[in-house]
């Protein structure tokens, strides 16, 4: 269905789509990152300086004090990028709000009301350290990881809306009888919530590891780097094998709704029972070259038992496939990350249960650090195939993408403008987080002392 924007102005051209795409798409990836932290890092502080209050360790309570400087800057940092896409929704993709906006404006209303309260209280968390007792400065973090989690539930809710449009009817290319709770809580709700939370733990826990075990690699083997490291690894390890098992609870639900996405991800041409499991390849000519096939994986996967049928690219007008390559390896990437990841939270878990030691191979630390790295690209992956894979729909047969984008020209000037500001956030957010980095650290005072 046309937008009326479209309808007035016409179509606009690829050249404008791709402009459009190519902002959104670095926009959220850059954001991203940064919103991962935003959700994990204040609950890991507060983990952290429960244990200091608790026992009156001030290594723990040093962590704490320099984790909060972090939180702070990049609740900035967030804030300013966040921004930058609510304002790319309505700039560069009017169709849809224009249309559907009073379909999903809920969760994007209640995104807001919980960024306030992070931010309110965020306030009172940095400002009251040394003016409140240790256990009242403490519940007054409570409610930043909580609308930390929360902004993160009601985003993925609209982005999963996209995926799943419900809570409304159309009459005359009009949109009636809307249901916000149904548009929220649709089949992809629940997987895609729960994923991308649990995803942004992950690089939580693993991305500030590996901050650590670079220091370790140095030589700064003292308990605080020990703490420093250890205690958001162990964060990624726990959360590695649910991890796994939410994926494999996603993948179902989207052969069951979204079937063209599990074969784009998979790069299957042909319906078929015994479908493989393919592992890398290219695709030309719809045909995938070089892959690696695990022989009725994918049935396997999909409906437990080889003879499954799995819907192929075969059931898909060719003008609302996705872009295969991508997606197909999108998926990949994303999948092999995680298993790296469930690996060294093994290597880890061993250790631990043999020695209660860190493994004692230089080898874990350099993988460590890398896990930081192997987080991030897993959710980046993860979000290249839920978008890129939604394609060519912004929202899943009922309005494509270049229906929604803004006709009017001039969007490439807009991209590059986007790419200077996020330069300038990058280079500004790296110099900041290194000066606290590099700053020597000055102990703490252990809250027994401060009473």
């Amino acid at each position: 269905m046309l937008s009326p924007l479209a309808l007035a102005a016409g179509p606009a051209s690829p050249a404008d789509l791709l402009a459009a795409r190519m902002q959104m798409g670095f926009s959220l990836g850059w954001h991203i990152i940064i919103a991962c932290l935003g959700v994990g890092m204040p609950g890991l502080l507060l983990f952290m300086e429960w244990r200091a209050v608790r026992t009156g360790d001030a290594d723990r309570m040093l962590l704490a004090r320099r984790w909060a400087k972090g939180v702070g800057v990049l609740f900035a940092v967030g804030a300013v990028s966040g921004t930058i896409l609510s304002f790319e929704m309505g700039l560069l993709w009017p169709g849809l709000m224009d249309v559907y906006g009073q379909v999903i404006g809920i969760p994007f209303a209640m995104e807001g009301v919980a960024f306030f309260m992070e931010a309110i209280f965020l306030g009172i968390y940095l400002y009251a350290w040394d003016r409140l007792p240790p256990r009242i400065h403490m519940l007054s973090g409570l409610p930043i990881a909580i609308a930390g989690v929360a902004s993160a539930f009601f985003v993925v809710c609209a982005n999963a809306w996209m995926n799943q449009p419900r809570g409304f009817e159309l009459e005359n290319g009009r949109v009636t009888r809307v249901d916000p709770m149904a548009a929220m809580f649709n089949p992809a709700t629940l997987h895609q919530t729960v994923h991308m939370i649990i995803a942004a733990l992950m690089v939580t826990g693993f991305a500030t590891a590996a901050v650590y075990a670079v220091g370790m690699l140095r030589g700064r083997r003292d308990r605080y780097h020990r703490l420093g490291f250890l205690t958001p690894f162990t964060l990624g390890a726990v959360l590695s094998p649910i991890q796994i098992f939410v994926g494999d609870y996603a993948g179902r639900v989207i052969a069951e709704y979204q079937p063209t996405k599990l074969a784009a991800a998979e790069a299957l041409f042909r319906t078929r029972t015994h479908a493989p499991l393919s592992l890398g390849g290219v695709v030309r000519n719809d045909t995938l070259h070089w892959a690696v096939e695990v022989p009725s994986g994918l049935s396997l996967l999909v409906g437990l038992s080889p003879s499954t049928l799995v819907k192929g690219l075969d059931q898909v007008p060719r003008a609302d496939r996705p872009p295969i390559n991508p997606v197909h390896w999108g998926f990949d990437v994303m999948v092999a990350s995680g298993f790296f990841l469930l690996l060294m939270s093994a290597w880890l878990a061993v250790a631990w249960w043999r020695r209660r030691d860190l493994p004692r191979p230089r080898l874990f630390l350099w993988l460590a650090a890398l896990a930081g790295v192997a987080a991030v690209v897993a959710v980046e992956a993860g979000w290249i195939v839920t978008e890129v894979g939604r394609q060519p729909w912004i929202a899943v047969g009922r309005l494509r993408t270049i229906e929604a984008v803004n006709p009017a020209p001039g969007l490439w000037g807009g991209f590059l403008i986007v790419l200077v500001v996020y330069l300038v956030l990058t280079v500004a957010t790296l110099y900041v987080l290194r000066l606290m980095t590099r700053a020597a650290p000055v102990r703490a005072v252990a809250p027994q002392e401060r009473a």
